[in-house]
């Protein structure tokens, strides 16, 4: 009697390349932009910045992103994907240690947006390099877990900040300096190293133009820069929370978005793109909805959706950008990175206008970005289903 056949399962060393990346991202990403969002309201109250101030540090480095994003395929073009990681993982290093200076906004202000160009930089070609390297059954899997790394370097900054501020600000920048070094030095012998056609694509292959993805996972973005910047601030200063609460708050955020990146890899590649990114703004628009609702614990509430929505859906995207694109994923992916990077540098620059504006109402930044988000699940609805020309 034969036994029945038991599909292999890929050996552990299998995954190193994927946990690379997601290490990456981790600090490109988790520490480098939203372990700033903690450090916010202790700005603030240490008298480094005003409200605004910090806010508009928050959108230097949606801008520094941008940037990133742009340049990160001709980065990885010139210097190969792994030299431009170490690249993006020095840069990170760099910003944290000149932020630790209590030199003021101006000093502050071009390093969170060399914090944000590193970040751009390894969003840009972490994911499609590791698509890139693994078999086509796994890399929904790979995907997700590659943009997990984003959740988890929140999660971690979630931990870190608060006992690193026991110490004072100065000793939070320099500790996620530590931090951001060690998993450098951890991962980089993994970094992914995928053939040339990643940057290198053969003459007259094009991606397909994708308007409704780009248009709706940049309005996600454009949404989701509310509680990636003013979320802890809104804890503390709008609803008067303790730093341990805020710190849960923070993993709360992080958990969200790894279970959003590892189920939205997973669930966009059985389901197709435009099914999953509807879902996803569904849960982003429920997530700001929330937040606006009186009392602390709705903040409390909203901060595990803010998450899963806004970490997530970019899982989502990477997926979506193969299904549509299919050797020209790369291109794609760093198109939609671009899109994205763009509209939250507009949407954060606006929302600290709209800061200051309204004598610091937080309820008016996220009421904005609840409007956005809608405009976002409309243009999901209009992507192209899975298998047809793409739109």
């Amino acid at each position: 009697m034969t036994e029945p056949a038991v599909a292999a399962r890929p050996p552990v060393a299998a995954w190193r390349t994927p946990l690379a990346g997601a290490g990456s991202l981790s600090v490109g990403v988790g520490l480098a932009r939203f372990a700033y969002v903690p450090l916010f309201p202790a700005l603030v109250s240490a008298g480094w910045l005003d409200g605004a101030g910090a806010g508009l540090l928050g959108a230097c480095n949606f801008f520094g992103y941008l940037l990133g994003a742009l340049g990160g395929r001709a980065v990885g073009r010139r210097l190969g994907v792994p030299a431009a990681l170490d690249l993006g993982m020095a840069l990170v290093v760099l910003s944290f240690l000149a932020c630790a200076l209590p030199w003021g906004l101006g000093w502050m202000v071009p390093w969170r947006g060399l914090a944000g160009l590193a970040g751009g930089l390894m969003m840009a070609l972490a994911g499609p390099a590791v698509q890139a390297v693994t078999p086509p059954e796994r890399r929904g899997a790979a995907g997700g877990l590659v943009m997990s790394g984003v959740g988890c370097g929140i999660m971690l900054g979630a931990l870190a900040v608060p006992a690193l501020l026991a110490a004072g600000v100065v000793a939070a920048w320099l500790g996620l300096a530590g931090l951001a070094a060690l998993i450098w030095l951890a991962l980089r012998p993994a970094w992914p190293t995928p053939p040339p056609g990643l940057t290198r694509l053969p003459s007259g292959l094009r991606a397909p133009p994708a308007v409704a993805l780009l248009a709706a996972y940049g309005l996600s973005g454009a949404g989701m820069a509310a509680p990636m910047v003013y979320l802890a601030d809104f804890a503390v200063r709008g609803h008067g929370l303790s730093g341990a609460l805020v710190a849960l708050l923070w993993v709360l955020f992080g958990c969200g978005g790894v279970a959003g990146t590892l189920i939205g890899g997973s669930l966009a590649g059985r389901l197709g793109g435009r099914p999953a990114m509807l879902a996803w703004m569904v849960v982003q628009m429920l997530a700001l909805g929330v937040s606006l609702v009186p009392g602390s614990i709705a903040v409390l509430l909203a901060a595990p959706l803010c998450g899963f929505a806004g970490v997530g859906i970019s899982a989502v995207a990477l997926t979506a950008s193969r299904e549509q694109a299919g050797p020209a994923a790369g291109l794609l992916w760093a198109r939609a990175t671009a899109v994205y990077a763009a509209a939250q540098a507009i949407s954060g620059f606006a929302l600290a206008a709209l800061f200051r504006a309204t004598a610091e109402s937080h309820a008016a930044v996220f009421g904005a970005a609840l409007l956005v988000s809608a405009a976002g699940f409309a243009m999901a609805a209009l992507i192209r289903r899975k298998g047809a020309a793409a739109g």
